[in-house]
């Protein structure tokens, strides 16, 4: 039987059939219309169905995230009356051939701790387990999370643990970022909303091109450095930064004093500037010693829109930074930001995301291991 199941992309046709195939393998967490609706016209996954006598038995749906090398099978579902018949393994890898023709270099999955064939068969696949998050699922089940190498490369390397803290508003990834590096330092320090806020209302650059400004790599260094962590600040250039885009006299005016106060506050307080353009391997060098970079990105490569966005290196391997992202895609992602947390960054993509602006600039802030 199974030689007679043909695998295609999804159809739009294909909705009525998908829906009463999720009605029938699913109690709870079901894909909605308006989801299947969604992830049918995305240009950003692998969406394909299994099709027996013209009948759909089967599906997978594997998401691809913009400006990394991750794919994540977001669901799977078999006609109960065809398991067992290799049909989901048969899907699998008809998913993982596709991730690694569109350049993905991991794939990862969730599984209920509660379903021992599954686990066994992404075992038999070649997935390895990395982690559990509690009642995961709307039965409150705990989920496995399993990953796989689908491209020849070199296994990932174990991450220490650092925490994914999510930004409560459109304009504090810096803090977030910040807050983030800081806890993994010092298990005293206690992130919260209210940090959250003074640390940018410490660190902003007042306006941006658009909306709320961002905040400055100096003014992150001083906010770290007035809560006891030791600090540095790379930087590609010694000019004001963030003023390029800025057309209003008044506004870069602002912009200037406020860049040139933290200067002076950074003299002052003996944080160390150091001007110099840097590349991956500095900062894989920082994370051997215990340090942590974060990182000021364009999100042009993730979302189309040239933002400068601030990321935490969480871990490295020899073809990937890793990091984690404050602002999870809710169209993309799920609830508890697990697709946000250890996103693979290729090394030949970092130089291209690492800068911001016309001029471009590259910067990034270090904390150091064993302060606070």
């Amino acid at each position: 039987m199974i030689s007679r199941v043909n695998i295609r992309d999804v159809l739009p046709s294909d909705l009525t059939s998908l829906l009463r195939l999720e009605k029938k393998c699913f109690a709870t967490d079901r894909l909605s219309r308006r989801s299947f609706r969604h992830w049918i016209q995305a240009d950003n996954c692998a969406f394909i169905v299994a099709e027996l006598e013209e009948q759909v038995v089967g599906y997978s749906l594997i998401i691809f995230f913009r400006g990394t090398t991750l794919a994540r099978l977001y669901s799977i579902a078999i006609d109960p009356d065809l398991r067992g018949l290799g049909l989901a393994r048969k899907l699998m890898l008809e998913g993982e051939k596709i991730s690694k023709q569109a350049g993905r270099v991991f794939l990862r999955l969730e599984v209920s701790v509660d379903n021992p064939a599954a686990i066994g068969l992404y075992e038999s696949m070649g997935y390895q387990p990395f982690g559990i998050y509690r009642n995961y699922y709307e039965d409150n089940n705990d989920a496995l999370r399993m990953q796989k190498c689908v491209r020849t490369v070199p296994p990932v390397a174990e991450n220490r643990a650092i925490p994914w803290i999510q930004q409560t508003t459109t304009f504090t990834c810096g803090p977030a970022a910040l807050m983030m590096a800081m806890r993994a330092l010092s298990k005293n320090y206690q992130p919260s909303q209210h940090e959250e806020l003074q640390i940018w209302r410490e660190a902003t650059t007042i306006f941006m091109t658009s909306g709320h400004g961002g905040c400055h790599p100096i003014g992150l260094a001083l906010a770290a450095s007035q809560r006891g962590y030791e600090v540095e600040v790379w930087l590609n250039r010694d000019t004001t930064l963030f003023v390029d885009g800025v057309r209003d006299e008044n506004k870069k005016r602002v912009i200037e004093l406020v860049h040139q106060d933290f200067v002076a506050q950074a003299k002052k307080e003996h944080i160390k500037i150091r001007y110099r353009d840097f590349h991956h391997s500095h900062l894989i060098s920082e994370f051997k010693k215990g340090n942590l970079p974060i990182i000021l990105i364009s999100t042009y490569r993730m979302d189309g829109r040239k933002a400068p966005h601030w990321v935490t290196m969480s871990g490295y391997d020899e073809d990937c930074l890793y990091v984690h992202d404050s602002d999870p895609d809710p169209e993309e992602q799920s609830a508890s930001g697990l697709d946000s947390q250890h996103l693979p960054i290729a090394h030949k993509d970092f130089l291209k995301m690492s800068r911001f602006g016309r001029n471009p600039i590259r910067t990034a802030v270090i904390l150091k291991k064993g302060t606070a």
